[in-house]
């Protein structure tokens, strides 16, 4: 078997496992999806690492967990993205993204290394236009809980191909026939928003879930916990919401099949590693949950897809753990590249071509100040903060590209002068504590003190009872194991005391 020569990745944002076919999904069709994993070894326990958007990002492009030490942000100086890696290797790298966050304050250097790079505009916070379509032929707008710039943005939207997931596919079909024969070897990295929010689809994608809903569409999912038990959405609605997210979900697959069919036509399969994805699901209902709220990261948001399409290689299922550093350390072997800084990924190669089982026996994975999670086969383990959610420390060379000033809902705060040195490594780091009363980073504001949970997720796998505080002997041993996975990535010092794990 000859080793493959390129790689492809598809990420697509907030798929949720759970209503892909291919992983037992009825309530949605995803067609295109499931063609690939009929051709693909199909990963049934993948989950996420860092948590959310730019955070997964930075887990798959740079292969280091994210969220122990910071919230969100950009390529810190002490590492760099695989595409880095990949420039000096004689590596052709393309990006083709709708995803907003990479052309934003806190994410915009992950695309500064692929030697090129195509941004199809319009989605979600994309600030693309000032103004509505004055001639009123693009899509209506629907407004938002605030104002969003796809409110101005859907409006120039005039037929389906001009909506940036269909635009986004269709670009990355035409990069590879234009392209892939130039390059000796090449990744290509489509970063795709969708199913993502808004779940904003045209007509004939809506009417396929929906049949009798007459009220302004509710394309803005809430990011709220105990949605109908808190009257926050009635039932109907709850329904409505995870109709238009199927309708999201079935428009994509659809346009998905634009690259799958590109593959096949150019023959690509014989030495392309292609890869399926996603940086975290999206609740739309279970737990009476829904979006991204601060809660412990249950399975409909943390166990996610992942299916590997490879050269010479039959498809199975594959019950390895694996997480989303992983990723990296796949296409790191494939293109035979060792990054210079640390890594915490296993290269998921010997798993798909039936050299070994697997390549981890546990895993973390979480929200920066929340809870942090140790994942083994059997369980999963969430440690809330111990007490106060102190010491709450952030890590980071880079505040400048942080969102502190574009978001401010998000409540970045500056560094002040409290902040001292520290060592990633060698190098020199700004470390910056938050003290009681402190504005502090928008996502650690979730955190529950001492609400920790325990599932048993092969005798209880939709999570219902919470064995925490129930059965001391699995907590210690959940307790234990966490402990050692935080040793084992050099998770700051920090992170001991305020999980009390020390």
């Amino acid at each position: 078997m000859s080793p493959p020569k390129n790689v492809i990745v598809v990420l697509l944002d907030s798929l949720n496992r759970h209503m892909v076919g291919a992983y037992g999904g009825t309530e949605f069709e995803t067609p295109n999806i499931d063609r690939l994993a009929a051709r693909s070894v199909r990963f049934t326990r993948h989950h996420t690492g860092s948590l959310p958007c730019m955070p997964a990002r930075h887990d798959i492009l740079v292969g280091a967990l994210d969220f122990l030490w910071r919230p969100w942000g950009s390529i810190e100086v002490w590492e760099d993205a695989i595409t880095f890696s990949l420039r000096h290797a004689g590596v052709t790298s393309m990006l083709v993204s709708d995803h907003p966050h990479l052309f934003e304050t806190g994410g915009e250097n992950y695309h500064t290394d692929f030697n090129a790079w195509h941004y199809s505009r319009g989605h979600e916070g994309d600030p693309w236009r000032t103004c509505p379509d004055p001639s009123f032929v693009g899509a209506p707008t629907q407004p938002a809980r605030r104002f969003m710039h796809y409110d101005h943005s859907r409006t120039w939207f005039r037929d389906e191909d001009d909506y940036p997931g269909p635009q986004t596919m269709r670009r990355a079909a035409e990069w590879l026939r234009e392209s892939h024969r130039q390059h000796d070897r090449f990744f290509l990295f489509v970063d795709e928003f969708d199913p993502h929010e808004p779940f904003d689809t045209p007509e004939r994608w809506f009417a396929k879930y929906e049949d009798d809903w007459d009220e302004l569409r509710i394309i803005w999912p809430p990011y709220v916990v105990g949605a109908i038990e808190r009257g926050i959405l009635t039932e109907r609605q709850a329904r409505h919401i995870r109709n238009n997210y199927g309708a999201k979900l079935s428009m994509i697959d659809h346009h998905l099949g634009r690259l799958l069919d590109t593959v096949d036509e150019l023959d690509l399969w014989d030495d392309t590693v292609f890869v399926l994805c996603t940086d975290h699901g999206h609740y739309l209902g279970e737990h009476d949950t829904f979006g991204k709220p601060g809660s412990p990261v249950h399975s409909a948001l943390g166990h996610t897809p992942l299916l590997v399409a490879w050269p010479g290689v039959a498809p199975r299922t594959s019950d390895a753990l694996t997480t989303a550093v992983d990723i990296h350390a796949t296409i790191a072997d494939v293109f035979g590249v060792t990054p210079e800084h640390q890594v915490h990924g296993r290269s998921l190669a010997p798993v798909v071509t039936g050299d070994v089982d697997g390549v981890r026996d546990h895993l973390l994975t979480g929200v920066w100040g929340t809870w942090v999670h140790v994942v083994d086969r059997d369980t999963v383990y969430g440690r809330a903060p111990d007490g106060t959610n102190e010491p709450l420390v952030m890590w980071s060379n880079r505040w400048s590209t942080m969102p502190v000033h574009q978001f401010p809902q998000l409540r970045m705060p500056r560094p002040d002068r409290r902040a001292t040195l520290d060592f990633f490594g060698d190098v020199p780091v700004i470390r910056q504590p938050f003290a009681p009363g402190d504005p502090i980073p928008f996502w650690a504001l979730g955190a529950r003190p001492d609400e920790h949970v325990l599932w048993d997720i092969a005798e209880d796998p939709g999570e219902t009872v919470n064995l925490a505080g129930q059965d001391a002997v699995r907590e210690k041993a959940a307790l234990d194991l966490l402990r050692a996975a935080l040793e084992e990535v050099d998770a700051p010092k920090e992170q001991y005391e305020r999980l009390g794990v020390g």
